[in-house]
């Protein structure tokens, strides 16, 4: 392992935030809100996270479970707070900002194949946990950044992340005090019954992370509730953090006011001091102006989001933060109607899509809740309602243009053939395919076409007005594609194929010219958006549902 010695000149100090009590406290946020505010003090910071799970990547992750599987420019299937760091930071990660215990297993018993440990007896440590720090150094190294923030999965005391927590431990005796931080985020629960906020769970949670070797150097309490006046220096006393290095955070409306919480509370200034930092003043003016706005009273918009996973917000991670910066960036408040697209199928579809200003079908696998997908689609292209499709609604919006438009009455996808949903038969009509040259018969990730890829444009198509530019780059999820052999039939019934990629083989885009705003992507433009800017697609799509 090449490993910084303590007198390195790379100078990179490191931070890792670990988590304890329970899981879903918010450790991507607080992770990507440190980065935030020490980013706007002058340092160019990188972000990484560590997962337990035994998974190489997070690409077969259920999003039902895990949430919505972020994808790099670079093609890295990734955890979904990778968008956190990407929104917070503006900062376009790769895929070695992403580190999974499957992965770190997969090289460590490769090098023991190879022969590279000289027969030694392989073991957790060091080899596992040496694996890891190399991760780290590597990522931190990459660009020369001033700061590399570690966010490790899961929570203090969990046997898959051992590995992590010890590798951090270790990382601090390799490169001495002062150059790596540990933030711990706890969960301080309040009890009914007596009405009280509790701290012995993050007593206990401190206490465990020092039985393992880590003493906390900042503690972020996560609570639902105020923190009466003395908990701090309690916290203080048992769990030996000093009291201005504690920081209770509670629940706020938006996730984009964590940032200037930590500043208000000179969080910046304790972690600048324990690193032996020296910084520029804050630069807070554009993020305190942009939360400043979201807090104000405005108008609001109501978008229609089609799925199938429609009780689990993280699903969607990347797409709801897209929507709502670009309300934001048309000076609109966005109220977001959950509808579940297997309940479309048999339900009454104008009645449960009345009161919407424009309709989202996001991006998924499998046949479930297809139909019902396909309704919204037909309801929005007949209603002249506002339809943003994203990589599957724009697969599906083609089926719908098929089958309603174009005369093609069994279009459907190769997919729900592949699967073995329908039968053989169908595979004439598949205005969606598998194209030859992607097939692989075992492995399905070797089809799958992942990360940026370049787009050209028409420059008569509601895309091209939205970019302001003929060429764009976005990223990619998916298997199927858009057939070509359709291709001449489907242009001619009226659809516009508004974008390919530069040899004209892939569409990327697709739109119908006589409908107020019509666009299907085969890419994932909310992982671009930014909540200071918004995505030129999804502003435009927001202004013109407030058009309509």
């Amino acid at each position: 392992m090449n490993k910084p010695s303590r007198t390195s000149a790379s100078g990179v100090k490191y931070i890792f935030v670990t988590g304890g009590v329970l899981s879903g406290l918010g450790k991507g946020i607080t992770a990507a809100s440190i980065g935030n505010i020490l980013k706007r003090r002058g340092f160019s910071v990188n972000m990484q996270k560590f997962d337990q799970y035994i998974n190489v990547d997070a690409g077969t992750l259920n999003p039902a479970e895990h949430g919505e599987v972020f994808v790099t420019d670079d093609g890295a299937e990734c955890d979904l707070d990778l968008g956190h760091y990407e929104r917070f930071l503006d900062l376009n990660l790769t895929g070695k900002s992403s580190v999974m215990t499957g992965e770190i297993y997969q090289a460590v018993i490769e090098r023991e194949r190879r022969g590279d440990y000289l027969g030694k007896t392989v073991q957790v440590i060091p080899h596992v946990t040496d694996e890891v720090k190399k991760r780290a150094y590597q990522g931190a190294q990459a660009n020369h950044f001033d700061i590399h923030i570690v966010e490790i999965g899961g929570t203090v005391g969990d046997n898959e992340g051992f590995h992590f927590i010890e590798a951090a431990r270790q990382m601090r005796l390799d490169l001495g005090e002062g150059n790596v931080l540990y933030v711990h985020v706890v969960f301080l629960p309040h009890l009914k019954a007596s009405d009280e906020v509790k701290t012995k769970p993050a007593q206990n949670s401190v206490r465990e992370l020092r039985n393992i070797g880590i003493q906390p150097d900042i503690l972020i309490t996560r609570t639902d509730y105020e923190v009466p006046e003395g908990m701090i220096d309690k916290l203080s006393l048992y769990t030996n953090v000093e009291p201005e290095a504690i920081l209770p955070l509670l629940t706020v409306p938006s996730v984009y006011q964590v940032p200037l919480i930590m500043e208000d509370s000179k969080l910046d200034d304790v972690i600048l001091r324990k690193l032996s930092l020296q910084a520029n003043q804050q630069d807070n003016g554009e993020w305190l102006t942009f939360v400043k706005h979201i807090q104000e009273e405005k108008e609001s918009v109501t978008i229609g989001l089609v799925g199938k996973y429609t009780t689990m917000l993280d699903t969607y991670a990347s797409l709801v933060e897209a929507l709502k910066a670009a309300a934001w960036q048309n000076d609109r408040d966005l109220i977001l109607r959950w509808v579940d697209a297997e309940e479309i199928e048999s339900g009454d579809v104008p009645k449960m899509l009345a009161d919407v200003s424009g309709i989202v079908v996001p991006g998924g696998f499998g046949i479930r809740g297809t139909e019902g997908k396909i309704k919204a689609i037909q309801y929005a292209r007949e209603n002249k309602i506002p339809f943003f499709g994203l990589c599957l609604g724009m697969q599906l919006a083609t089926i719908e243009y098929a089958r309603n438009v174009a005369g093609i009455k069994q279009a459907t996808s190769q997919e729900y053939i592949d699967e073995g949903d329908l039968d053989q038969e169908h595979l004439r009509d598949c205005v969606i395919h598998i194209m030859a040259e992607q097939k692989v018969v075992d492995k399905k990730g070797g089809t799958m076409r992942l990360g940026g890829w370049d787009c050209v444009l028409d420059q008569q198509s509601f895309s091209y007005q939205a970019y302001g530019q003929a060429q764009i780059r976005e990223r990619h999820r998916h298997r199927y594609e858009f057939n070509n052999d359709f291709r001449e039939q489907l242009t001619k019934a009226g659809l516009r194929i508004a974008g390919t990629t530069p040899d004209k083989k892939l569409v990327e885009i697709i739109e119908i010219p006589n409908h107020p705003w019509f666009v299907g992507v085969q890419f994932h433009p909310e992982f671009t958006s930014r909540p200071l800017k918004g995505h030129p697609l999804f502003n435009d799509f927001i202004a013109a549902t407030i058009k309509k």
